[in-house]
């Protein structure tokens, strides 16, 4: 049997529903209603987990410039160069006769005739982009990390270009070019090629460039998309007209490369490509704040913060997943249909002939009609 005082404090109301003196209940109190109402947002505040980082007195907003590292990139971008002007040099000795071997059937050009200042307004709108991106680097408040992140993609970019170049080479895009006597072994000649070419900036314009071969993929193009996204990125959202002035500019540019049939359409397509891929990629990393250590299964804002060592990681993490601590969501993408897009695209617009006499083509029809789109099977081929 319960004994008087819990028999008392059972039920803490008077007869006429009352609460009774000297007694406050927990379910009916003021507070427990207000924390009934607000229970969830109440809940989230409580609990919230908070990650202390101590930020010495004054530099909160600082970054550390590290020029040492930019000059290194600076060297990473011209040794790419130097080394895009040799591998020119080098490609020009095996591109075949326009004679031989003429032109690759291209959609583009079978649609726009060839104009020919339009190269010189390629040239003269990615100097222009330059220009201008030079000046707001020198204004920028942390031009140290910007330049060296830009030295470190246009160096990367220009090594892909190295490769591309040098294991497949195209002929001419047009009977217009002409091209310099090949040199056969000259090794002397050859490097009075490669002199002449940096001295003149690789342009045309200025008289320098008279090699063939650099075609897969087109440099003019990365240097025009290129600046643009760095024009875009670090500069104010507001300057919506300086972005669209710079976008029409690089967009004019890489029209014209077109226009003049001085690259195949395959070749701008895939420096577009690589160039924003490559740029998003590097920005996603170094950007990003959070990363989920596997070891703690928290925050750890120093493993991208400032991009620092971020030119050592992203060769890595194209390659190697980062050991996130995560669920992974079942959430799916398109991603090789995306990629079989640009293949189609890239098909379409430049027709490359077969890779080896080996290759055994079907026999072209004329007229497609139902029946050609089926492989005719013979009768008695199978049985019911």
């Amino acid at each position: 049997m319960a004994s008087s005082d819990h028999q008392g404090n059972k039920d803490p109301t008077n007869t006429d529903g009352t609460p009774s003196p000297g007694t406050s209940c927990p379910v009916h109190s003021h507070a427990a209603e207000e924390a009934k109402r607000n229970g969830l947002r109440n809940a989230l505040v409580r609990h919230r987990d908070y990650v202390k980082i101590s930020v010495p007195e004054g530099k909160g907003n600082r970054l550390p410039p590290e020029w040492w590292k930019t000059f290194i990139a600076l060297f990473y971008a011209v040794l790419n160069l130097v080394l895009t002007t040799v591998m020119i040099t080098v490609v020009h000795e095996r591109v075949p006769p326009k004679e031989s071997s003429p032109p690759l059937p291209d959609k583009f050009f079978d649609y726009i005739d060839r104009v020919q200042w339009a190269f010189t307004v390629t040239e003269v709108n990615g100097m222009v982009l330059v220009s201008i991106w030079s000046v707001q680097l020198l204004f920028h408040r942390y031009k140290a990390i910007v330049a060296r992140r830009y030295f470190f993609l246009l160096g990367t970019l220009y090594m892909y270009r190295c490769v591309t170049m040098y294991v497949t080479t195209l002929p001419v895009p047009g009977m217009h070019m002409v091209c310099a006597p090949k040199l056969h072994g000259d090794s002397q000649a050859k490097l009075q090629r490669v002199l002449q070419l940096l001295s003149g900036g690789g342009l045309s314009i200025t008289g320098s460039h008279l090699l063939c071969g650099d075609f897969l993929y087109s440099g003019h193009t990365v240097i025009l998309t290129l600046t643009y996204l760095f024009l875009k990125e670090y500069s104010p959202r507001s300057f919506w007209w300086y972005h669209l002035l710079c976008w029409l500019t690089a967009a004019v540019g890489v029209m014209c490369i077109l226009v003049a049939h001085e690259h195949y359409s395959v070749d701008v397509v895939v420096a577009y490509f690589i160039t924003t891929r490559l740029f998003y990629w590097y920005h996603t990393m170094a950007n990003l704040q959070v990363h989920i250590s596997a070891e703690h299964s928290q925050p750890n804002p120093h493993l991208f913060n400032n991009d620092k060592n971020i030119e050592k990681k992203i060769l890595f993490f194209l390659f190697f997943p980062v050991p996130y601590r995560a669920i992974v969501a079942r959430r799916y993408f398109f991603l090789l249909g995306t990629l079989y897009m640009y293949r189609c695209i890239t098909m379409y617009v430049t027709t490359l002939p077969v890779p080896g006499m080996h290759m055994v083509c079907a026999p072209k029809v004329k007229k497609i009609n139902a029946q050609s789109l089926f492989v005719t099977i013979p009768s008695g081929s199978y049985t019911s």
